[in-house]
């Protein structure tokens, strides 16, 4: 799950904008796999957060996460026999998983959309939030991810079309959470400010289940680039 750093549009973006959309976008996915699977009672998956610092003003920030997705932790032959399998159960827990791992790509650039709204001050709702609209917050990869999950598992556009949108809302939902907002907030504070090349997935772990406890403040977004 990574950002998307190209664009067919050519509005710039500043390079520190940047680095901030990134470390919320990829502070998304990983709150949306650990927080998200948990709330859903589903297992734990893991994952890590590879950065890639910038050692001179040529070089540009980058950052994915590595992982963390349920579907490959399932068996090969019943992911591609979803649609044959005669067990209830099973159908039931591969389609559970694979609804997951959609919701948790989306999160990533709802993340993104969220940060922006905020530094524009401007209102942040579903009503505003289109699936294609998440192209414009380094969404590609992972809508394109998530639309060939959804490929896979459904034969009808029409019904396609429809858990999509179902998906994009539970994303929404997520992200709208103030608790699991206030995780996300923490984590992209730490992405940008920790100069670790790998955050493991317990690092991760340990920043949410602090912002999670009832003595942690809710930080507040800082816009450095703003001001110098």
């Amino acid at each position: 799950m990574e950002r998307n750093y190209y664009s067919t549009t050519s509005t710039f973006v500043h390079p520190n904008e940047l680095n901030w959309r990134t470390a919320f976008h990829e502070a998304g996915h990983a709150a949306a796999i650990h927080l998200g699977n948990r709330q859903k009672q589903l297992p734990p998956v893991f994952f890590e957060i590879h950065v890639k610092r910038p050692v001179n003003a040529y070089d540009d920030f980058f950052a994915k996460v590595v992982d963390g997705n349920l579907i490959q932790n399932l068996p090969i032959a019943v992911v591609e026999s979803f649609n044959d399998l005669s067990d209830d159960n099973q159908q039931h827990a591969c389609q559970r998983a694979y609804e997951a791992d959609v919701v948790n790509l989306l999160v990533g650039p709802l993340a993104e959309a969220k940060y922006v709204s905020i530094r524009d001050d401007e209102v942040f709702n579903i009503n505003l939030i289109s699936f294609n609209a998440l192209h414009n917050y380094g969404g590609y990869s992972d809508l394109e991810k998530a639309l060939s999950y959804l490929d896979h598992f459904i034969a009808s556009k029409t019904q396609r079309e429809e858990k999509m949108q179902e998906l994009l809302l539970q994303a929404y939902r997520f992200i709208d959470n103030r608790r699991h907002w206030k995780c996300i907030l923490n984590l992209a504070h730490y992405i940008l400010d920790s100069q670790q090349e790998i955050i493991s997935c317990d690092e991760a772990i340990g920043i949410f289940d602090r912002c999670l406890t009832a003595n942690t403040p809710f930080r507040s977004v800082r816009y450095p680039f703003l001001f110098g």
